[in-house]
């Protein structure tokens, strides 16, 4: 079906329009930290499964994300399935522990300083491969993420001053509370989703995305868990950013983002796939947001381990992060490349010898060699975000080709 709305046609009025729109859609944007410095651009979603084409009213671009910046669902009940297929090498595990410890916080891999069941070890998982999630929603003090497994479950739960974790596979439970004091400062704040998990934590982010840079559309409709939606398809107008395109289906009644795609500028299958396969927008019953710690479990208060290195290490990006050499972004739009100074913490490089030379070798197996104007360094690239690492410790990140990492480096110098 040919496009409804298109950046040619737009007048001077509905350009306008869309710019307040996306600035109405941009107060939704939930945190997404899973990639470090280019985390930002990692979101967005599968295939939109076309189970057929509703036929709907005709909307402008403008009209759908003002629809999404209104859209105000209280309640809500469903599964939700993601894919991730970044195209990283497979390190036998390794990446999700990285991951996990990029949280900085004590139960990162769960070890005894921490806690199984902790959020920020546990939604990091979400970053590779295919999970399957229930989600449920009462209003703003009443959710519950499900995480399915074989054989097991993890679940999140927040209700009213509670906030519970807790993993089946290893019987453990995680408490935290917020503050009981009206206006003032919570004692405890409820663990951060930093990995998004839901169709419409995936959509914010686009909806950020998108300013001068970005060509915007309808393209369309179709059917997504049974409810009839429209497709808004977000592009990038630059070349070499290794986005290709982003697609949201949104929900035709309620303006709720259903599913989304993600494809690379490189083609192939999309490099996350995000959406419900079932959805009601029904109150949930009272008891889905009830929790007790089972009997044996271990529980461990956020307040135990809050502040606490992981096994007496630092955590990544505490206070490794304050020596790092102004962290500023070059470039615009899709094409923004985040760049800081480590300092002169290069790569190990193989006449280093010993453990650190076996690491280079091993960071070298699947990384590019590049040099120019700055000298030399190692491109490290997964299917949407690119890094270089010069040999001097300087680094250049961001979902862009290596190309433009090479040509940021050079003019940096």
């Amino acid at each position: 079906m040919a496009p409804i709305d298109s950046d040619d046609n737009r007048t001077a009025e509905e350009g306008e329009g869309l710019r307040a729109g996306r600035r109405k859609a941009a107060r939704y944007v939930v945190p997404v930290a899973v990639m470090g410095v280019a985390a930002v651009t990692i979101g967005l979603v599968p295939a939109i499964a076309d189970s057929g084409d509703p036929d709907l009213p005709k909307v402008t671009a403008e009209q759908l994300i003002e629809k999404i910046a209104k859209s105000d669902v209280q309640q809500l009940s469903g599964t939700v399935k993601i894919s991730t297929d970044l195209g990283l090498p497979d390190l036998g595990g390794l990446e999700s522990g990285l991951m996990s410890g990029m949280s900085g916080k004590p139960g990162a891999s769960g070890g005894e300083d921490g806690s199984a069941a902790d959020p920020s070890a546990k939604l990091t998982e979400l970053v590779s491969g295919t999970h399957t999630l229930r989600v449920a929603a009462d209003g703003p003090d009443r959710q519950k993420l499900s995480l399915l497994e074989n054989a097991a479950e993890y679940s999140l739960i927040h209700d009213g001053k509670d906030v519970w974790g807790y993993d089946s596979a290893s019987n453990e439970v995680y408490h935290a509370t917020t503050s009981e004091a009206p206006g003032q400062p919570e004692k405890q704040a409820k663990p951060e989703k930093d990995v998004p998990a839901t169709p419409k934590d995936f959509a914010d982010q686009a909806l950020k995305a998108v300013d001068d840079t970005t060509s915007v559309t309808v393209d369309g409709t179709a059917q997504v868990a049974g409810r009839d939606a429209y497709r808004l398809v977000i592009e990038p107008k630059q070349e070499g950013s290794t986005v290709g395109a982003v697609s949201i289906a949104v929900d035709a009644k309620t303006g709720m983002p259903l599913k989304f795609t993600l494809t690379p500028a490189s083609g192939g299958a999309a490099v996350v796939d995000a959406g419900f396969t079932q959805v009601s927008f029904a109150k949930p019953d009272a008891s889905t947001f009830d929790f007790t710690p089972p009997e044996g479990a271990k529980v461990t208060e956020a307040d135990e381990t809050a502040g606490a290195p992981e096994h007496g290490r630092e955590p990544v990006g505490g206070d490794a992060a304050e020596g790092l050499d102004g962290l500023k972004v070059i470039g615009e739009g899709w094409n923004s490349i985040a760049a800081f100074d480590t300092g002169g913490q290069g790569l190990p490089t193989a006449s280093a010898g010993g453990d650190a030379g076996a690491l280079s070798g091993f960071l070298g197996s699947f990384g590019d060699q590049v040099k120019g104007d700055f000298g030399s360094g190692t491109v490290f690239k997964t299917r949407l975000v690119n890094a270089l690492i010069t040999d001097d410790g300087k680094v250049y990140a961001g979902a862009v080709t290596k190309e433009a990492l090479v040509k940021a480096a050079d003019a940096a110098e």
